[in-house]
């Protein structure tokens, strides 16, 4: 059994150029791969991001290999936004070097794909393309995924909003998912970057993975 995380900081060759990657892998056999994506690089949005750090803990607690990166032009990753279409290239290339990098032990093992707010809206275009077993969406920026993006396929979908999100009203969060049929958690009081209510968030992912 391993005594200590093994953290990793490194740069994945993208179709725009490096792509600054952390990777940290639990003691444990890892149960499988989660791959975090980060809010809006226009935005401020980093892979430091508080929501984003709080996904990547949980899912190492979790016990898988978490990695988040830095979308292209964000950080040291290198070249341009380009309005989620080449962020979504970016996680399709940095989920297939991770699983390429762990084939040899967890070939059979799930992939999760999670994201908050801007990068929740990528994840949603990277799903066809990933088919992941598991999908964790914090305020996902709808506007950002393809009109008709969908969860079809995925085994385990959670998605949590705050019912005071300013920059995401819940309405538009349940006008998408009610044709979908998709369940939402609503924390009451929280607002899009979920100042104060971090603990929840945490504690309602744990819930939903050990279900």
């Amino acid at each position: 059994m391993r005594t200590k995380i093994i953290l990793q900081n490194f740069f994945i060759e993208g179709s725009a150029g490096k792509i600054e990657t952390v990777l940290a892998e639990p003691r444990e056999l890892p149960k499988g791969i989660a791959v975090i994506a980060h809010p809006h690089p226009l935005h401020g949005g980093t892979m430091d991001n508080k929501v984003v750090y709080t996904l990547f803990n949980s899912m190492l607690e979790l016990g898988f290999i978490a990695v988040k990166f830095n979308f292209r032009g964000v950080g040291k990753s290198e070249g341009m936004f380009d309005n989620g279409i080449g962020e979504t290239e970016d996680i399709v290339t940095v989920t297939q070097t991770i699983q390429h990098q762990f084939d040899h032990h967890l070939h059979d093992k799930p992939l999760l794909l999670a994201g908050f707010s801007f990068g929740g809206g990528v994840q949603l275009r990277a799903v066809e393309r990933l088919n992941p077993q598991s999908l964790v969406l914090v305020a996902p920026s709808i506007q950002t995924a393809d009109t008709t993006a969908s969860c079809e396929g995925v085994e385990q979908v959670l998605i949590i909003q705050g019912d005071q999100d300013e920059i995401i009203p819940l309405t538009t969060i349940l006008d998408w998912a009610t044709p979908h049929t998709l369940p939402i958690v609503v924390i009451p009081g929280a607002e899009h970057f979920f100042h104060g209510k971090l603990t929840i968030l945490k504690r309602t992912i744990h819930r939903f993975m050990k279900i």
